[in-house]
């Protein structure tokens, strides 16, 4: 399974982190709410493991807006407050689940494994369109075989792309969903980083897959059209 753990704490990051890819599970780690956010909105996961009292932004902070915004991943809350009305708060934020510190690995395990089968079949690792593959949990992409090296923005900026295929997707949701921005009419940084994507996916004489969309934004489509 894909898992992001939400942890500002350094060492119980990296002991999440460990055991759970000791079992087998592919984890991204973010330091604190806003970054949990970013990844939280753009990538879809199996399961979200999020501390309450994080920097920038809350725990619960976080839960909310992700319900708000639609996210429907299980969500496993983890406090050192173990009262109910604790307890209540963090469920009423969105939470499916929570867990007091300090908590014993084979119950926080055990509390992934129900989260997890209550949500039903894993999210696919691999995205594909045309002859453009994509291994979300081995963050690599090919075309037509040829390995293509991208940047962490330009791997969130396809991977919004692949998961939206044949979509119109607008520069504004681009800007929340892979920047996690508002709006701003000023701003190119879209633009810039959709054509450093294009030419290193159209390396080789390989034809053009993410299209322009005058005046509305992109989208990712076959056809050998002019450059």
């Amino acid at each position: 399974m894909r898992i992001l753990v939400v942890e500002d704490d350094q060492k119980a990051a990296r002991f999440l982190k460990q055991g759970l890819e000791e079992e087998g599970h592919a984890v991204d780690v973010a330091a604190d709410g806003e970054e949990g956010a970013q990844l939280g909105h753009l990538s879809p996961y199996d399961l979200i493991v999020l501390d309450v009292l994080l920097p920038k932004k809350s725990g619960l902070e976080l839960s909310r807006e992700l319900r708000r915004e639609g996210v429907e991943t299980p969500i496993l809350m983890l406090t050192g407050r173990d009262s109910t009305a604790d307890i209540v708060r963090g469920l009423d934020a969105g939470a499916d689940d929570y867990l007091a510190k300090p908590f014993a690995f084979d119950e926080f395990l055990a509390r992934v494994r129900a989260l997890t089968r209550r949500r039903g079949p894993v999210i696919a690792g691999t995205l594909r369109y045309e002859d453009l593959e994509m291994d979300r949990l081995q963050r690599a992409v090919t075309r037509g075989g040829r390995l293509i090296d991208l940047s962490p923005r330009e791997f969130r900026l396809l991977e919004y792309l692949l998961l939206h295929p044949e979509e119109l997707v607008t520069r504004t949701t681009l800007l929340q969903k892979v920047w996690n921005m508002s709006f701003d009419p000023e701003t190119n940084v879209v633009d810039a980083h959709v054509s450093n994507l294009r030419r290193k996916l159209e390396e080789g004489g390989r034809y053009r897959l993410i299209q322009t969309v005058r005046g509305a934004g992109y989208m990712l489509r076959s056809g050998e059209t002019a450059r």
